[in-house]
């Protein structure tokens, strides 16, 4: 299968949202889960890979599978990859690679002069982002507290429930210099990650 990154068309959602799915399903975003596509406006952009082999909608003719997804924020100097993943099955044959090239090059076009990344703690991912060019700078933390790994979770990240309210599960952002503590009191925490590259100027 050659891997040529193409604009995303509305016909692709479907195939898209279960590459994606099935890409997170691994790691510690496995619970990230979209039911429908987000829209990356311009100067931005959302790439796919398809594979024209399979077809996996029925004979509807969507042309071809989605192996590979990306999708990049432009924000004036600062290409934001929003969205990168790669189908399990498809994995470990440059497609990720393919996409970030093409997102690279789009973010150099549109005026960028960094490209950066936020990503949670897996290794593979980090190794991956680390070999293809990016380096790591800025942290902070993502806490889980979830009422069905630990009943008491949820009371210990709400001081004041609302009146009424029984938190299941609450999701929150803390600074890294709390690590420890929260680690302490949590089971699910994860360190998010920037990661960036310099983008040099288009000639």
């Amino acid at each position: 299968m050659d891997c040529f990154p193409r604009d995303y068309r509305p016909e692709d959602e479907a195939s898209w949202l279960r590459c994606r799915v099935l890409s997170f399903l691994g790691t510690p975003y496995y619970d990230n889960v979209l039911p429908a596509k987000p829209t990356m406006a311009a100067p931005g952009c959302s790439l796919v890979v398809v594979d024209d082999a399979i077809d996996d909608d029925g004979g509807r003719g969507s042309g071809g599978v989605v192996v590979g997804c990306l999708d990049l924020a432009v924000d004036g100097a600062l290409a934001t990859i929003e969205t990168i993943a790669v189908h399990p099955d498809h994995q470990r044959r440059g497609i990720g690679r393919a996409l970030l090239a093409e997102a690279a090059a789009r973010a150099r076009a549109a005026g960028a002069t960094t490209l950066d990344a936020w990503t949670r703690d897996q290794p593979e991912s980090l190794a991956w982002y680390r070999a293809t060019g990016f380096v790591e700078s800025d942290h902070y933390l993502h806490v889980f507290a979830d009422a069905y790994a630990d009943e008491g979770e949820p009371a210990r990240a709400v001081e004041r429930p609302g009146a009424g309210l029984r938190p299941v599960g609450v999701f929150s952002h803390a600074s890294l210099e709390r690590e420890e503590e929260l680690r302490a009191r949590f089971q699910r925490v994860h360190v998010c990650r920037r990661f960036s590259q310099p983008l040099a100027p288009v000639d």
